[in-house]
């Protein structure tokens, strides 16, 4: 017999919409109607966006838009067109309404602009999120980098889809040294590792990429004891740049219409953990990392309803994203948004 279980409303903290830029993809009333479906009430969208989503236009331009049905909170660009040199508008971005800063798919690898951005997002009361890859950088290494300009700034960091156990070892060290440190984990890399798949193709290339059992198991851990909330880094992509091969291909896969069932079935079906617990990595977690501009639209969220019950397939043909670049089709799982 089916259960509904209704919880505060969840925030994905980490999407990308292509809007503007490549419509094709997805635009934010595509996008919004796949994280509706997919039971999110608000989402945080990416400024690796064409033109960069480092002015306060582009941040009015998304929280204006009431015409979807959830809410948008738009981040923004740590440094000016993502390019890593100068550090952008911080305060004017924070007074339009920016849930956090971040140059997502960019690390910004010149230590002293992150210096000066996180000196000025810690006067703001502001988060700083990075993607913690970079050439010449393993995660764990970009990690450290920005954990040593944290411990001199003092501003909150968050780093993004985590996939390493020696970065879930970072934070948690971090954390347990008292320093602002928050990070997510997406559920491609709590289900899927290397050592399961037998043959990589187009939709198992992401940024970052599949890691080890070890490492996966790590995640999952981090995740049961609170250390990780969810973020499903939703990417989507045109065909044409998803079928070329591992090698060649796009990084990143669609993931917001699975994100809740994938994680259900992983964290609480698998790992044992508690409903309440795993539900708290998609609503509460969330809510520390956005910005107090934020506040009142997230108090105003609608609930999340999830129907759990019998096993459910995911058929990728009734997507409402305009991108197919996913590796779920036909996952089986027995807990569903319900709208």
């Amino acid at each position: 017999m089916a259960e509904i279980l209704e919880f505060p409303g969840f925030i994905d903290v980490h999407v990308h919409f292509r809007d503007p830029g490549v419509p094709e993809a997805e635009t934010r009333q595509s996008g919004a109607a796949a994280a509706y479906k997919g039971g999110m009430s608000g989402v945080v969208t990416m400024p690796n966006t064409t033109p960069a989503g480092d002015s306060v236009e582009w941040i009015r331009h998304q929280i204006e838009d009431t015409s979807l049905p959830i809410s948008i909170f738009p981040s923004a660009c740590i440094t000016v067109g993502r390019l890593g040199e100068k550090v952008a508008e911080l305060e004017r971005l924070a007074d339009a309404g920016a849930a956090f800063f971040t140059d997502d798919g960019t690390f910004v690898t010149d230590a002293h602009v992150m210096e000066e951005a996180m000196k000025r997002a810690y006067k703001l009361d502001m988060v700083l999120s990075q993607h913690a890859l970079a050439p010449g950088f393993t995660e764990a290494d970009a990690i450290r980098r920005d954990l040593s300009i944290c411990r001199v700034a003092g501003a909150r960091l968050h780093i993004q889809h985590i996939s390493t156990a020696e970065g879930v070892d970072l934070v948690r060290s971090a954390v347990k040294e008292g320093l602002p440190v928050t990070a997510e984990a997406c559920p491609h890399h709590l289900l899927m590792c290397l050592d399961e798949i037998e043959s990589l193709n187009g939709n198992h290339k992401m940024a970052p990429p599949l890691a080890h059992r070890e490492d996966r198991d790590e995640l999952r851990r981090a995740v049961k004891e609170g250390l990780l909330m969810f973020a499903t880094d939703h990417a989507p992509h045109p065909a044409a740049k998803k079928c070329l091969g591992y090698e060649k291909s796009a990084n990143g896969i669609i993931g917001l219409e699975t994100a809740i069932a994938i994680t259900y079935e992983v964290m609480v079906q698998t790992c044992g953990m508690e409903v309440e617990k795993w539900a708290e990595a998609w609503w509460k977690l969330p809510r520390t990392i956005l910005s107090r501009a934020c506040e009142e639209r997230v108090a105003a969220l609608e609930p999340t309803k999830i129907e759990v019950g019998e096993m459910k397939r995911f058929d990728l043909s009734k997507s409402v994203s305009l991108s197919r670049n996913c590796p779920y089709d036909g996952f089986m799982g027995r807990a569903w948004p319900c709208r």
